[in-house]
């Protein structure tokens, strides 16, 4: 059943009558970007970001999430009801994908093992900062959902890396510490809520983007 009404479907299409708001919408289409990330994209002052930043948001098209890491900005993400309306933007097919977070012991080990049930492309993942062992709540809610991560051992980053990967750091502290330009996706760290619902969270967010993501390629391989 559709989350939109009418109404809502109205605001949104309204608020994406502007050439710039709707660049924006598709800028954000597989990854989440501070406010001067798209400001400089789009070649606009800031105040003028603020602007189409405040009609997306009212239209119901985006939100914002503070960073974990650099606690001055704040990224910009789709709401599940933009994703609704428009779908996923459309991507080249990788070679093969890397997901990365800071410690490598939940977010990018989920979506590690998430992406193998449903896309043949390779995958790894790493941590910019790997924990002695996966976390044993993101293995519990692994199981729920039909993944085993009871073998599965945090590794460096850049020791999985090869440079013809595309990159998805999962987290905003790996995302401001990488210098590959990777796409980023906001997930909060549950391990800060300890609690397994935070972490069933995580997997929901992740395994919704997952699969928008192996949705938008297009091609074969390169």
């Amino acid at each position: 059943m559709s989350i939109w009404n009418l109404e809502a479907g109205a605001r949104a299409y309204a608020a994406l009558g502007d050439p710039s708001r709707l660049a924006i919408i598709d800028m954000l289409a597989n990854a989440d970007l501070a406010s001067g990330e798209l400001g400089s994209k789009l070649d606009i002052p800031t105040n003028l970001v603020a602007h189409h930043l405040r009609v997306l948001e009212e239209a119901g098209l985006i939100e914002r999430r503070r960073s974990e890491g650099d606690g001055r900005r704040s990224y910009v993400t789709r709401t599940p009801a933009c994703n609704e309306l428009l779908g996923a933007g459309r991507l080249p097919r990788p070679r093969r994908i890397a997901f990365v977070c800071s410690q490598n012991s939940a977010r990018s080990q989920l979506a590690e093992s998430y992406w193998r049930t449903i896309s043949d492309i390779p995958v790894v993942s790493g941590g910019t900062h790997p924990a002695s062992r996966v976390h044993p709540r993101a293995i519990t809610v692994a199981r729920r959902h039909g993944l085993d991560l009871t073998t599965a051992r945090p590794r460096l980053a850049t020791d999985v890396l090869s440079g013809d990967e595309l990159v998805i750091a999962v987290c905003d502290r790996a995302y401001e510490d990488l210098d590959t330009h990777p796409l980023h996706w906001s997930v909060p760290d549950p391990a800060l809520a300890e609690s397994t619902k935070a972490f069933e969270g995580a997997y929901d967010d992740i395994a919704g983007r997952i699969t928008r993501l192996a949705a938008s390629f297009e091609g074969e391989a390169s």
